[in-house]
């Protein structure tokens, strides 16, 4: 691992390094309303603004884009979902889904909270 990036600790590194899952409805950032930036909570690159954070009521924060360039899609191992990870580092974010009709956009990036660091707006 390159030295430019944050010391994670074991549950971190579950979920970003080996592709894991946090628990729904316990993330810090699921229900956070404020304004900022959400970024990579491994090498710190802008991942998604809050103004396109929404509540989606799935248990993981949710936005329905993200900074140009900042997220990319693979398949998933499963072979089902579009797995989300880091451009910059990729460290793994979560999935994102279609089609679902929560916003205009018609898209939902479902994200570990623990694969994130919220800096609110000033």
């Amino acid at each position: 691992m390159s030295n430019n990036y944050n010391e994670l600790n074991a549950q971190e590194q579950h979920v970003i390094l080996q592709k894991g899952t946090e628990r729904p409805f316990v993330g810090e950032y699921t229900d956070n309303k404020a304004a900022g930036q959400y970024v990579c909570r491994q090498c710190d690159a802008v991942l998604y603004g809050s103004e396109h954070k929404f509540a989606s009521n799935c248990g993981w924060p949710s936005f329905d884009d993200a900074a140009e360039g900042a997220v990319k899609r693979e398949m998933d191992e499963d072979g089902r979902r579009i797995e989300i990870v880091c451009a910059a580092c990729e460290g793994h974010l979560g999935h994102v889904f279609e089609g679902e009709g929560y916003t205009a956009k018609n898209t939902r990036h479902c994200v570990n909270s623990i694969s994130m660091r919220f800096i609110p707006k000033v």
